[in-house]
């Protein structure tokens, strides 16, 4: 089972999909780490944020993710670099990157053939990102599409960022998350937009306890429906 997990930065996807995968005993596939890895190799090697630039640097990046203890590592050419790529230079350069053909079909192809082999293998899959609903994973079993007030995301960015070491100011945060989100739904290769058979789940007023069970009996309902067809279809 694949559950799809879309929204903008800072709407509570990420917190959100670990702790659902944790409560229905799935994994939990970070596709914003991987543009972010991408992002980084762009900025360490001083390569434009261009269709030619992506011509010559996608094919020779290798980026792995690992589940170490619950956590999700991920590794750029074998480098760890889970906490680096939080960065907001290594933000900033994920959401140009990101809207490069070349560097969406490396790792959308991916992203389908990391959470195809678990899903065969019995696993649910909880995948987030910006166009998983939409185009990564159109036929994901459960979707939803959570959103919240630019503030608030903003303010939980902040927060984050702080819980890292790195004090940045809330107005610097929020004009960066309006950015992102211009960039995010105004590209033109795969926008960010909700699906229309997702589910919309707005954070700004839940807590996070909230958002998961909202979630979880959302997906737990599905799978109760699907062994019941399958049942139905045994005998």
């Amino acid at each position: 089972m694949i559950i799809a997990i879309d929204g903008p930065a800072g709407s509570g996807k990420s917190s959100t999909a670990r702790a659902l995968a944790n409560a229905v005993n799935g994994f939990y596939l970070d596709t914003g780490a991987m543009y972010r890895a991408m992002g980084l190799a762009f900025e360490r090697t001083d390569t434009p944020a261009s269709a030619a630039g992506a011509a010559s640097l996608v094919d020779s990046v290798r980026i792995d993710l690992s589940l170490e203890d619950g956590d999700m590592r991920v590794f750029l050419d074998g480098e760890d670099v889970t906490k680096e790529i939080r960065s907001p230079a290594a933000t900033k350069a994920a959401s140009l990157v990101s809207q490069l053909p070349d560097v969406r079909a490396k790792l959308v192809s991916e992203q389908r053939r990391v959470a195809a082999a678990l899903s065969d293998e019995g696993h649910s899959v909880i995948v987030e990102g910006r166009d998983i609903g939409t185009v990564v994973f159109p036929d994901a079993e459960a979707k939803f599409f959570m959103d919240a007030s630019a503030e608030t995301r903003a303010e939980r960015r902040r927060l984050e960022l702080l819980d890292q070491g790195q004090k940045v100011e809330l107005v610097d945060v929020l004009e960066d998350i309006r950015q992102r989100d211009r960039q995010d739904q105004e590209r033109e290769h795969s926008p960010l937009r909700k699906a229309d058979d997702a589910i919309l789940i707005d954070t700004t007023l839940l807590s996070p306890t909230e958002q998961l069970d909202m979630m979880r009996r959302s997906v737990m309902k599905r799978i109760g429906k699907d062994n019941r067809r399958d049942s139905n279809e045994a005998s």
